[in-house]
């Protein structure tokens, strides 16, 4: 064995094949290795893939032949000692499947395998020992979604270093079947958390392929319903469940139920999604501020007014302490269902003429806005973080939204009369909201999202809205 000088990561033909030199001090009495280092392999681009399980192998003789097989994990793959033919195959759905990576292994490399990824090993020693790092605990249920292809496939020709008809393998290897007949690995499912409210909706159908579940499926107020559900199948969880009745958290057994939901619910959602790897996209609000700023930026500290407002910066506070997390900061969603929008035209096309609280500053959401964005950032690589996502436009009150809508419903302008938020509040128990709740979208934009104007997507939302 030459020991290595210093530890590097190279990536493969495969994407996300990673194979890891590793940095072995040896002397007249043998040698040392780190064989698995968080901090510097991460830093050097192996995922923090959080392994919870390691296993050793150990083969007699050279000629032993494992493979090929695809996990539903994520796995780290070294040498204790003696040398090893390895073969990778893509057998995830894609432009990449069957591609082929060939490598001898010594206990100077190691091998970062992703999900999805066939791997199979041939021992060129006699008594090799090789160890595995994996992110799931393994099981007999989990074997079932195993992905297999058989070591002599012919488009594959892989050069084996010792025959196949020479080396040691299981009647199981030897019948698995030829790439041509291999059904590829699926990804990872998505769940939809909230599937009964307005975003919900929206994810729903978006992504028909998705998993959505409402309240009565997953409660996130019960945490028993949170701990009896199985998220083991989830590569990405999208919550968009939420307390959003802000009046009403003001009160004593709202305050309950708003912490209830958006706090220990979210809490033991983190946990779910920590303990399964899974990534969690979370959406918050412009509730999280007093509303003091013109705009909201991402990094502003929290400053909530209200019960409402509060719980959801714990919430916020909860998720980002997961490593893949995006969370998506909202102000004035409109979807479908109950929301400002549709009240104002409903109350346009019945001949009623409101006062509209015109001292509120902010631009609309619409949830397929939100959607999208959550789509782009899961698809496009965009950094783990915050990220404020609205209509784009211009700031306006919520009498200038009122008065556009009356207006395109075809009543007079005058018809909406503009009042403060002290005058509309007289004789109510209202929450108290911020002033300013329009956020800044150049972070988001700069991944490459481009928000659809607010007062286009608010002409087209009004066409679906029946007199």
């Amino acid at each position: 064995m030459t020991p290595v000088a210093a530890l590097s990561v190279t990536p493969t033909a495969i994407d996300g094949l990673l194979v890891v030199a590793l940095d072995v001090r040896a002397d007249n009495r043998g040698w040392f290795k780190e064989n698995w280092q968080r901090r510097k392999m991460v830093d050097l681009g192996v995922p923090d893939f959080g392994p919870v399980q390691n296993n050793v192998s150990f083969n007699t003789a050279a000629g032993a032949t494992r493979g090929i097989h695809a996990e539903p994990w994520d796995k780290f793959v070294s040498l204790a000692r003696g040398r090893i033919f390895g073969a990778w195959v893509d057998l995830r759905p894609g432009p990449g499947f069957g591609t082929c990576v060939t490598l001898e292994l010594g206990p100077e490399t190691a091998v970062f395998v992703p999900r999805g990824v066939g791997n199979a090993f041939q021992t060129l020693e006699d008594e090799t020992a090789y160890s595995y790092l994996v992110n799931d605990h393994w099981s007999l249920a989990a074997k079932d979604s195993y992905t297999f292809v058989n070591l002599a496939d012919e488009t594959l020709a892989i050069a084996w270093p010792i025959p196949l008809a020479q080396a040691e393998l299981s009647d199981a290897d030897r019948a698995h079947p030829r790439l041509a007949d291999v059904v590829p690995m699926p990804a990872a499912k998505t769940l939809v958390v909230g599937a009964g409210g307005q975003l919900g909706q929206a994810l729903s159908a978006a992504w028909p392929h998705a998993t959505a579940v409402t309240r009565a499926e997953l409660d996130l107020a019960d945490p028993a319903s949170v701990a009896a559900f199985d998220f083991a199948p989830y590569g990405v969880v999208v919550n968009a469940a939420a307390y959003t009745a802000v009046d009403a958290a003001e009160t004593p057994e709202g305050r309950k139920d708003a912490w209830a939901a958006n706090v220990t619910g979210v809490a033991a959602l983190v946990g779910a999604a920590r303990e399964h790897r899974c990534t969690l996209v979370h959406v918050s609000s412009d509730y999280v501020f007093d509303g003091t700023q013109a705009e909201h930026t991402e990094d502003e500290p929290f400053s909530p007014l209200g019960v409402y407002g509060q719980t959801k910066a714990a919430g916020d506070a909860l998720v980002a302490t997961l490593p893949a997390h995006y969370i998506l900061r909202t102000s004035w969603v409109i979807g479908a269902g109950k929301n400002f929008v549709a009240t104002m035209a409903s109350l346009a096309d019945r001949g009623i003429s409101p006062g509209v609280v015109d001292d509120q500053y902010g631009r609309l959401t619409f949830t397929s806005d939100i959607a999208r964005a959550v789509d782009h950032l899961l698809t496009s690589g965009a950094p783990y973080g915050t990220y404020n996502v609205s209509g784009a436009g211009e700031v306006m009150s919520w009498a200038d939204i009122a008065t556009a809508v009356f207006v395109a419903r075809g009543r007079s302008a005058t018809d909406v009369t503009p009042v403060s938020t002290a005058t509309y509040g007289e004789g109510k128990t209202l929450a108290p909201r911020p002033q300013h709740s329009a956020l800044a979208l150049a972070k988001l934009e700069a991944t490459g999202f481009v928000p659809g104007l607010a007062t286009d997507q608010l002409k087209a939302y009004l066409e679906t809205v029946s007199p």
